[in-house]
C-alpha cells in the first residue's frame, strides 16, 4: 500500500501528473496513444458537425453532392486535414513546447505574435460557438423550460472548471466519455436509418469545395495540436492519436449528419429534432450534448496556452478563468450566420502556416535548430510562402458572402484572366504553393549555415 504523502511529495506529484501552470516549467508526458486516441475521436463528434453536414452536401448552395461523394469527401477531407493536425503536434511532443511558443522557431518571437493573436480570436469564436451549441442542443431536448442563457452559463462554468486540470480532463473522457459516445452514436444512426432517409441524387460537381471543408474543419485543430501532444509519450503516439481517433470520429459524425438532415429535408434548423424524436433519442442525444463541453474546454485551455506566448509567466488558471468568462459572455451575444465563412477563413490562414512549419521543420532540418527562446530572431523570409499560400487559397476557393472579401478576390482573379476549375481545392493548392515557396527561400540559407559551420569546422 503506498504511504501517505508528504506536503512536499503531493506537491511533487501533482506538478508531475498535471499540466504546468507557466512556460518555465517542464510539462509531464504522460499521455499514450489510447489518452490521445480518445480525446481525439471526441473532438471529432460535434454538434455543430451534425447541422454543418450540410456544408459537406451542398457546399455552393445550388450544386448538392451525392451520398457517396460526400463521404468520398468526408474521408479524404478528414484524412488529409488530421495528417495535417497530426504532423503539427509531432514538434510538440518531440520539444515539449505549446503550439504558439514553437511558432517562435518559425517566425522568431516577435512574428510569432501575429499567428498568436490570429489563433486567440479564432479560438475564442469556436469556443463561443460550442457553448451556443450545448445551449441549442440543450432547449432541442427540454424546450424552453429552461431559458438559453442559464445553458451557456452552466456549460461555461463546466467548461472553465475543465480547464484547471487540463490532463486530468483528457483522462476522464478516455475513461467514462468515450464509451458513452460510442453508444450514442451507434443507436442514432440505427434508429435514423430505419427511418428510410432518402440518400438519392446529386452529382461530383463540388467534390473539391466540399473536401476543403471538411479539411478546414480538421485543420482549425492544427494551431493547437502541441499543446496536448507536449504531454504526449511520444511523436508518434501523438500523431496515432489525432489521425485515428479524429478521422473515424469525424466521418461517422458527418454520416450521422446527412442522414438526419435527410429526415428534415436538408433543413439544418431542424437537424437536432431528427435525433430527440428517435426512440431514446433524447438519452443519447443528451450524452452527446454534455460530450460537447470537451470541445470548449479544448478552446479555452489553448487560448490560456496561446496568450502564454505572450505573457510566458502568468499562471494559465488565470487566463482560463477569464477566457472561460469572456466566452460565455460572448457565445450569449453570438451571430452563427457566419459559421461556414468563418471557416474559410481559419482554413485560409493556417493551412499555408501549417505548411510552412512542416517544411521548415521536417524536410529542410529545422527540428535540430528550432529556438522558442523569448529573444528567438525573426525569420522574416518564412512569412513570404505563408502570406503566398494564403492569396492561393482565395484564388481557388469559392468565395464566401461577405461582400467587400468576395469583390476584391473577384476583382483579382479578373485581373490576371484566372477562374478556378471546379476540381480545384484551396487547401491542396495553398498547401503546395507555402511548401514550393518555403523549399525555395530555405534550401539556400540551409546551404549557407551548413557552408559556415563547414568552415568553423
Amino acid at each position: 500500500m503506498r504511504p501517505a504523502a508528504t506536503k512536499d511529495e503531493s506537491a511533487t506529484w501533482d506538478k508531475r501528473d498535471e499540466a504546468p501552470l507557466t512556460l518555465d516549467e517542464a510539462p509531464p508526458q504522460t499521455l499514450g496513444v489510447l489518452d490521445q486516441g480518445a480525446f481525439w475521436a471526441n473532438l471529432g463528434v460535434s454538434l455543430l458537425g451534425f447541422s454543418g453536414a450540410l456544408f459537406l452536401l451542398n457546399p455552393l448552395g445550388d450544386a448538392p453532392l451525392t451520398f457517396t461523394a460526400a463521404m468520398v469527401a468526408a474521408v479524404v477531407g478528414s484524412l488529409v486535414g488530421t495528417a495535417m493536425v497530426g504532423l503539427a503536434a509531432v514538434p510538440g511532443a518531440q520539444t515539449g513546447r505549446p503550439a504558439m511558443v514553437l511558432l517562435r522557431g518559425l517566425f522568431g518571437a516577435r512574428l510569432s505574435y501575429v499567428p498568436t493573436v490570429l489563433n486567440i480570436i479564432q479560438m475564442l469564436g469556436w469556443g463561443a460557438f460550442e457553448l451556443w451549441v450545448i445551449a441549442q442542443g440543450a432547449q432541442a431536448i427540454f424546450g424552453g423550460a429552461v431559458p438559453y442563457g442559464a445553458w451557456v452559463i452552466a456549460a461555461g462554468v463546466i467548461t472553465t472548471a475543465l480547464t484547471i486540470r487540463p490532463l486530468g480532463a483528457i483522462r476522464l473522457l478516455r475513461r467514462y466519455v468515450t464509451a458513452g459516445v460510442i453508444v450514442s452514436m451507434v443507436w442514432l444512426t440505427v434508429a435514423l436509418v430505419r427511418e428510410g432517409p432518402a440518400l438519392s441524387g446529386g452529382s461530383w460537381e463540388a467534390f473539391a469545395p466540399a473536401m476543403d471543408y471538411v479539411i478546414a474543419l480538421s485543420v482549425s485543430w492544427v494551431p493547437v495540436a502541441a499543446d496536448y501532444a507536449r504531454h504526449s509519450r511520444s511523436g508518434r503516439a501523438a500523431f496515432a492519436g489525432v489521425v485515428g481517433g479524429y478521422t473515424i470520429a469525424q466521418v461517422a459524425c458527418l454520416a450521422l449528419g446527412i442522414i438526419a438532415l435527410a429526415l428534415v429535408a436538408n433543413d439544418d434548423t431542424r437537424v437536432w429534432s431528427a435525433f430527440v424524436a428517435a426512440p431514446l433519442g433524447a438519452l443519447f442525444f443528451g450524452i452527446l450534448v454534455l460530450r460537447e463541453t470537451d470541445q470548449s474546454f479544448a478552446n479555452v485551455y489553448s487560448t490560456a496556452m496561446s496568450l502564454q506566448n505572450l505573457l510566458p509567466r502568468v499562471d494559465r488558471r488565470i487566463f482560463s478563468v477569464a477566457i472561460g468568462v469572456l466566452t460565455t459572455v460572448t457565445a450569449l451575444v453570438l451571430d452563427v450566420n457566419s459559421y461556414g465563412a468563418f471557416l474559410a477563413v481559419i482554413g485560409a490562414v493556417f493551412v499555408p502556416m501549417f505548411a510552412v512549419l512542416v517544411v521548415d521543420y521536417f524536410v529542410l532540418g529545422g527540428g535540430a535548430r528550432w529556438n522558442t527562446a523569448e529573444d528567438a530572431p525573426s525569420r522574416l523570409l518564412m512569412v513570404l510562402p505563408w502570406l503566398l499560400g494564403f492569396a492561393t487559397w482565395w484564388m481557388l476557393a469559392a468565395l464566401p458572402e461577405v461582400s467587400w472579401w468576395k469583390a476584391l478576390w473577384t476583382a483579382v482573379r479578373e485581373a490576371i484572366g484566372f477562374t478556378p476549375a471546379p476540381w480545384m481545392s484551396a487547401a491542396v493548392g495553398a498547401f503546395l504553393v507555402a511548401s514550393l515557396v518555403t523549399l525555395l527561400v530555405g534550401l539556400p540559407a540551409r546551404r549557407r549555415s551548413g557552408s559556415v559551420r563547414s568552415e568553423r569546422g
